[in-house]
């Protein structure tokens, strides 16, 4: 993989090779990884990653994941024989990492007749980096000290009433907080350490399904709902469909074709990995000059929304409205506060760029993302090319259960201008592109679609 694009992997990795045509009635699936789904203190410095199948497979796959769950992997995945793949990685100590053998979108893991196989997701917790060996059994007394049942059941009441009081998407689902907890509380209570009782309360709150839920303990980050989103892109065929891809910082890269339209991907919001907004403005300085822009921000999951009003504010002429959110008030009627504005002004420390712009959204595009595409709206003439983006935004804040404990819970609902909800929703494109997981092993219709639209602009 080049290192032009190696930043904004959030990735699919699919290489589609030939099999040979041997037929076999059942599709196949996997009957074994290395690590497996649901294994803990997997050790940090394992460097290789074994999927075996029951049959003999083609030597196509698909290793699908992406975002900071996705692990790092070091060259090309090879197939150690006809059933098992080893991929080599790099891991973080404790830390939650996720992929897929197959996916409903990829399924370049085939037997030799062409039958994908049955998508295998693996999630797995690295340990500690001390921890040299072994998989599962994590030490919690080692890593933090004793709890007792007094402890727990505060805990425990204090977690019940920060859902009732504080999450602001608590009646989402019509989950029933009370039942749910009093149904696990004798496990809650019977908890030694803080990382035990974070690692199952964390699996309790699952049931929100909402990314923006976690627990703290000292350092270490657990989160309660881990389902990354694969992104509607390709990255690794960047190099050959863009021309003179420049990479700025971590995470955003620039280019431009020779019929006036320029390129800027920008894979994260983070303040560190965007050097407080520098690598943004040494990427729209390498885009000057072209008539119209591609921002390509399909496998961003969020970070700074003020950096991402900052790069918003490049291409307005005027202060525009772009978002609302009420957040949660216990002693309100309502349950909320009345609804506060988000405003986006242009940035005075930047000539606008006046050409027509393309952002590529999809799937994997949330949080503070989401708020950039509400941003990008109030553009004249911009548009969004590609896929409905997630759905998910929580602002969550700290809450001490004082066992140790530190529960992370969204406080506010974000609104569109209009006061339409966005969770569960997402963002809808004004130019849908329908396309299937084998259109993007050869090409990338999003961003042929977004081309193609802007060269029709400028005419």
């Amino acid at each position: 993989m080049r290192k032009t694009t190696s930043c904004l992997i959030a990735l699919v990795l699919s290489y589609l090779l030939l099999g040979s045509t041997q037929s076999h009635a059942v599709p196949p699936k996997v009957i074994q990884a290395v690590p497996d789904n649901g294994d803990i203190d997997v050790a940090p410095n394992l460097n290789e990653i074994r999927i075996t199948f029951d049959q003999p497979m083609s030597e196509g796959m698909s290793v699908v994941g992406g975002g900071e769950t996705y692990p790092e992997v070091q060259g090309r995945p090879q197939w150690v024989n006809d059933r098992t793949l080893a991929v080599r990685v790099k891991l973080r100590p404790n830390h939650d990492y996720w992929l897929s053998a197959n996916s409903n979108r990829f399924q370049n893991f085939q037997n030799r007749a062409g039958e994908p196989a049955e998508p295998y997701p693996i999630q797995f917790r690295t340990g500690a980096a001390k921890r040299l060996a072994g998989r599962t059994g994590i030490d919690d007394q080692a890593s933090s000290g004793p709890l007792n049942a007094k402890d727990n059941r505060r805990a425990v009441n204090l977690l019940r009433s920060a859902i009732r009081d504080h999450y602001s998407y608590r009646d989402r689902l019509n989950i029933d907080w009370d039942k749910l907890l009093r149904s696990h509380q004798n496990t809650l209570f019977a908890t030694k350490t803080p990382v035990e009782f974070a690692r199952i309360a964390g699996t309790l709150l699952a049931s929100a399904q909402d990314k923006h839920i976690w627990f703290q303990v000292g350092d270490e980050f657990i989160p309660s709902y881990v389902r990354p989103s694969v992104p509607n892109a390709n990255y690794s065929l960047l190099p050959k469909l863009v021309p003179g891809l420049k990479k700025h910082g971590r995470a955003v890269v620039s280019g431009r074709w020779d019929d006036g339209i320029g390129y800027l991907a920008v894979a994260s919001w983070d303040r560190n990995k965007l050097e407080d907004g520098k690598s943004l403005y040494d990427a729209l300085d390498a885009v000057q000059g072209t008539e119209a822009l591609i921002i390509d921000v399909r496998a961003n999951g969020g970070g700074d929304e003020r950096l991402a009003q900052q790069l918003a504010g490049c291409f307005l002429a005027e202060r525009r409205l772009y978002g609302k959110h009420v957040y949660r008030d216990p002693k309100s009627p309502t349950g909320f506060t009345p609804p506060n504005e988000r405003w986006v002004e242009p940035n005075p420390s930047r000539p606008r760029y006046a050409g027509h712009v393309a952002v590529l959204s999809g799937p994997a595009v949330m949080s503070s993302c989401e708020s950039f595409l509400l941003m990008m709206k109030q553009v004249p003439d911009a548009v969004i090319v590609g896929a409905a983006s997630q759905g998910s935004s929580g602002n969550p804040k700290p809450h001490d259960l004082q066992n140790g404990v530190v529960v992370l819970l969204p406080s506010w609902k974000d609104m569109m201008p209009d006061g339409r909800e966005l969770a569960g929703v997402g963002i809808a494109p004004d130019i849908d592109v329908k396309a299937a997981p084998a259109d993007f092993q050869l090409g990338d219709p999003v961003l042929e679609a977004a081309h193609a639209h802007l060269r029709g602009s400028k005419q």
